[in-house]
């Protein structure tokens, strides 16, 4: 059992003394009820709670997808520039909602976001090798030569080692890769390697997490408890 005013400032919407001014002025229900008091305590549960009619979901995370556009960086803030928490409302901000990964900042596509720190460390440490899937356009003719040398492994330049990565052409000049990790700029520097620098870049599946082609850059949507289940 907790206090009205603990759970709906959980939500990240209003802190605890604007609960309790909303209690006082009769707009919060609970169980079809109107609240008298924000110390109350009620099962997270099961009630029912809405703010002015509107219901009030309570969770302990939040899961949302991002289709991250161009152009805009992936923290939670920087004086450089735009970061994806701007793309959100506000409440999702109060809630301490974090990019899991990154793209780089011309790179678009599926973007998650959580304040669920443990699932992102899951989806994030090098021991899992959760598979990330790009399509990339290069600047060049790809060939069956490339494939191979992704399936092989590169070493770059500067030393660095990649771990074998999938390589389907679709199109003269496109391709969809397949990652097991996410170095700096590992897709860039492989297919520069190449000889073909990519062009454009595009996130389109993080593990079983695929992007909900009807988001258009910019626009997002919190997971499915079956998206949810997934990822877990």
């Amino acid at each position: 059992m907790k206090r009205l005013d603990k759970l709906l400032a959980s939500t990240g919407r209003w802190s605890r003394g604007e609960v309790k001014r909303l209690v006082r002025e009769g707009r919060v229900l609970a169980d079809g009820r109107v609240a008298a008091s924000a110390e109350e305590k009620y099962d997270e549960e099961t009630v029912a709670l809405a703010v002015d009619g509107e219901a009030v979901r309570l969770s302990e995370y939040v899961y949302v997808m991002l289709h991250k556009p161009a152009g805009v960086l992936s923290a939670t803030e920087d004086g450089r520039g735009r970061t994806v928490l701007d793309l959100l409302p506000g409440e999702y901000k109060k809630r301490g909602l974090f990019p899991v990964g990154r793209l780089d900042k011309d790179t678009e596509g599926l973007l998650l976001l959580t304040d669920d720190g443990a699932l992102a460390h899951e989806l994030l440490s090098p021991r899992k090798h959760v598979d990330k899937l790009y399509l990339a356009r290069v600047d060049g003719v790809l060939d069956g030569s490339d494939a191979e040398a992704f399936a092989a492994g590169m070493t770059l330049g500067d030393g660095l080692r990649c771990l074998p990565a999938g390589l389907e052409i679709i199109a003269p000049d496109e391709a969809l890769v397949t990652l097991r990790e996410g170095k700096f700029h590992q897709i860039k520097r492989m297919f520069a390697a190449r000889g073909k620098p990519v062009v454009s870049l595009k996130r389109l599946a993080t593990g079983p997490l695929t992007l909900d082609e009807r988001l258009a850059p910019g626009e997002w949507r919190e997971l499915t408890a079956a998206e949810i289940a997934m990822l877990k």
